[in-house]
């Protein structure tokens, strides 16, 4: 399948006397500029460590895939049901207490462009420092409100995580790494998905933050499967 990728990490174990645990491919199909996204992020590591299952990160533009899908942002789709809206923030608002994620914030700056950011992700995957370049990427965004559609306030993110920004914006200008986000938001579209947080458990697709304990279950059982 394009664009996938077997994370190191995701071998097979055993567990007492049961039989070994099978290999699988688990993505997350991301975009910085989804909040919803962000709250997954903070969320999987716990996944991981409960499961054994490394999570592939996969960059999509959120944008494009809506377009591809006919799809609309929330804050569009449901402009005019204000029960909806307030609902969805309860429901954010109770995700967030269950996980103690203290640290979000939502961004004033909110709706961002995130083709700079999302094609930097995909530069960073390249240079093989996708982790700490996604986190630094996802605290600026939600945690701290910072402007990332801003070429000086991605330089300053990127210089304050430690991290190479001068070759990392370079490489994420390369027609490569433009076309790699291109191939990955295609890939999503036609796999069935429309939206952001979404997650593939081998073929089986997910969509959205309250869907994790059903993610968290198909990977069990297709790691234990005979």
């Amino acid at each position: 399948m394009d664009g996938i990728v077997v994370i190191a990490g995701s071998r097979p174990f055993h567990n007492g006397n049961a039989h070994p645990m099978k290999p699988i491919q688990v993505q997350f199909l991301f975009d910085f500029g989804s909040p919803n996204a962000y709250l997954c992020h903070k969320v999987l590591p716990h996944i991981e460590s409960r499961t054994g299952q490394r999570f592939d990160y996969f960059p999509v533009l959120l944008g494009g895939l809506f377009k591809l899908s006919n799809n609309r942002s929330p804050a569009e789709a449901f402009a005019g049901i204000p029960n909806k809206q307030a609902y969805d923030r309860l429901e954010m608002q109770r995700f967030i207490a269950r996980h103690h994620l203290t640290q979000f914030t939502f961004n004033p700056n909110f709706p961002v462009n995130t083709l700079k950011i999302m094609r930097l992700a995909v530069a960073a995957q390249a240079l093989e420092c996708g982790p700490p370049c996604i986190d630094a990427m996802y605290s600026a965004m939600w945690e701290q409100g910072r402007n990332m559609d801003d070429a000086n306030e991605i330089a300053a993110v990127l210089s304050e995580a430690g991290l190479d920004g001068p070759a990392l914006q370079a490489k994420a200008q390369e027609p490569e790494v433009k076309a790699r986000l291109a191939a990955n938001t295609q890939s999503a579209f036609e796999r069935g998905a429309f939206g952001s947080p979404s997650f593939f458990v081998g073929d089986a697709l997910f969509f959205g933050k309250d869907r994790l304990r059903d993610v968290e279950e198909e990977i069990a059982q297709r790691r234990t499967a005979p």
